[in-house]
Order: structure tokens, then sequence, then C-alpha cells
């Protein structure tokens, strides 16, 4: 996990542990600043509220809890979270049922990655009452598996790519000379022996960069095949899904009219939203679960909210992630065990799908 804030200027007692550890947990729970009394209170301590008070002081000095005025009781800043997640938390085992629930839902005849997508973001939001984000792999970076070409008509083609996401697409050609079935049986067999396993638009570059090499009718074969190619569309880029919008403005921090609004902007936002997250995913060394506190970003509009994300793979490769989002209150023992999981059964999933 990230430890990008600055954590104390020395060691904590194991008291003051103990004291943050309640202070934060009982703020995510109950959303208000919390007095020495109630510590002593919910969790049967053996010392008086005027020690836990004093401890309070303390880990206030060192920038770990803060008071929001002068009679209140305290709430966890982010450097308090920070060492609270990195620190003392204690991840949260999901139940059986949780698990089968995941495993469910990733489990069902969906026909497309979108879909796949779509399922696990409305998945996650539906489990952890927050806000889910998920990106789905870019389309340019699939290898193709097979190529099938079939002729329709006189003037169609169609031209069926596998890739190594699972993904079945079919597409309509347009072809000025008619190609005979028997050729067309031909050409596909002549680009799955020489091109499969790269991308779709390498395999057109690599088509033509190619061609000088052949001659007579492996030549003529890669010339039709390339107009074939050169005629698909371009993949499609990485696609972000949100869900549960409305878990993350319905929590008392975003009550304020100003603060909700900007928020309700940037969701709409969703590349920007992508954007600003991957520009923090990017510090990390390599591919993990992250959690993503508050002014860990020093982009404004992510100061009041909290990512979990985790990455998932295919066959080995990372290619996209899940997260949460949520208030700086959000309960990141349960989310981090949630986002994690889900990383890992999507994995396993997309991995069977493309095999």
């Amino acid at each position: 996990m990230d430890r990008n804030l600055p954590v104390a200027p020395r060691p904590l007692t194991e008291r003051e542990k103990l004291i943050l550890h309640a202070v934060v947990h009982t703020y995510i729970t109950t959303a208000e600043a919390v007095g020495s009394r109630t510590i002593v209170k919910r969790y049967g301590l053996d010392f008086s509220p005027a020690t836990v008070r004093n401890v309070m002081a303390d880990l206030e000095d060192i920038g770990f809890l803060k008071q929001i005025h002068s009679s209140s009781g305290r709430i966890p800043t982010d450097r308090g979270y920070r060492y609270y997640v990195d620190y003392l938390m204690k991840v949260q085992e999901l139940t059986l049922a949780e698990r089968g629930r995941i495993e469910d839902q990733l489990s069902r005849q969906l026909n497309d990655l979108d879909s796949v997508m779509r399922q696990t973001c409305h998945m996650l939001a539906l489990v952890s009452e927050q806000t889910s984000i998920v990106e789905s792999p870019n389309e340019s970076d699939a290898e193709v598996r097979r190529i099938e070409l079939i002729s329709l008509s006189t003037e169609k083609v169609a031209v069926l790519t596998a890739d190594s996401y699972g993904q079945v697409h079919t597409l309509m050609v347009d072809v000025e000379q008619r190609v005979l079935p028997e050729e067309l049986s031909r050409l596909s067999a002549f680009l799955n022996e020489h091109f499969t396993g790269m991308t779709l638009e390498h395999l057109k570059e690599q088509v033509k960069s190619r061609m000088q090499e052949y001659v007579d009718e492996q030549r003529q074969m890669a010339e039709k095949a390339l107009l074939l190619l050169m005629a698909l569309p371009h993949s499609r880029v990485a696609q972000v899904f949100l869900e549960g919008t409305s878990n993350l403005l319905d929590q008392p921090e975003f009550r304020d009219i100003a603060k909700a609004r900007e928020m309700f902007t940037l969701l709409e936002e969703r590349d920007r939203l992508s954007e600003l997250l991957k520009q923090r995913l990017r510090t990390e060394s390599e591919p993990r679960l992250s959690v993503i506190i508050g002014s860990d970003d020093d982009n404004s509009a992510l100061q009041d909210i909290s990512f979990v994300t985790a990455p998932y793979q295919v066959s080995g490769k990372t290619v996209g992630w899940v997260g949460v989002m949520g208030p700086r209150r959000m309960p990141y023992s349960k989310v981090t065990a949630l986002v994690d999981y889900t990383a890992g059964v999507l994995s396993s999933f997309l991995t069977r799908r493309a095999s």
C-alpha cells in the first residue's frame, strides 16, 4: 500500500496506537467527532477519559487528529488515516456469502467484455455500498488469436477475430472485387500462420512491412489481406465504468452544496476522473493494491475522497483496474478486502475466457 504521507516524527506508543485506532474506527462508523468518554465507554478501556484526552492531544500535536472547534471531539487527519491503513488496520475477511456473490456475478454468461466490466462495477457498488469505478482493458492491446474471413456476398466479407481478452469481433467489410470463398479460406490460413499473436494494429503494420518479402501467390494474398485489414476500424481505447454515485453524494461529507456540485461534475467527467487517478497510480513501481487518501493527491478535485484500487490481469499481464471511491471515512478494512478479492476473481475469469 502507499506510504506517501509522512509518518509520525517519532514511533507511536502502544497506547497511542490503540487510541488512534479507536478514534478512526469510531469516526468511520458514526461520522461524528469522537470524544474521550466515547472511546473509554465504547472500547471498555482501563484508563480514564482524562488519560485518553491527553493521548488524543498528543496525537493532534503530531498531526494525526484534529478538532473541528475547541469544544468538539476529534477526527482523523489524512495522516492519521494513512497511519491507520498502513500500520493498524486488519483487513476484514469476506464472508463465504460475499465471496460466493462475487463469484456468482462473474460466472454468468456474459456476451462481451463491456458486459463483464459493467457487471463487475455493479457488483462492487452493491456489495461495498460505495461508488465503484472500473477500467476496461484497452482493446488496442489485445492480441489476435484467430482470424476467419467469410464471404457474405459479392460485395461483402465478414472478418471474425478472436483476441486474447476472449472477445470475438465480427466486422463487415465492403470489397470492390469479388473474392471467392476458397480464396478467403487461403487468406485466413495465411494470416493465422504468419501473424497471430500480434495486436490488430501491429498485424496491419506487419503485413504491410513484410509484403516485400513475399513473391508470387504469397504476395498477392498479402495484398488482398491488407486491403481487408485496413478497412477495419481502429480498436477502442479503455473505457471507464462508474456505478453507485448516489452512495458517495449521500454521505454527510457532501451535504455542502458547493462541495456536492464539484463532486458531481467530476463524476460526470469519467475520462478526467480516470486520468487523475491513473496519474496517481503511475507513481507505483509496480501495479498492486493501492489506497489513496484525500491529500495523497495534489489535485483539489480529489481532496475530499479516497480510493481503494487493485489491478486485474489476463494471462499474467495487467490490463486494467477495479476500485471503490468514497469519503475519507470509508470502511477501508472491508473495502480493501472486497476490491482485492474482486480483482483476483476477475483476473481468473478473464484468463479462462481468453484460453
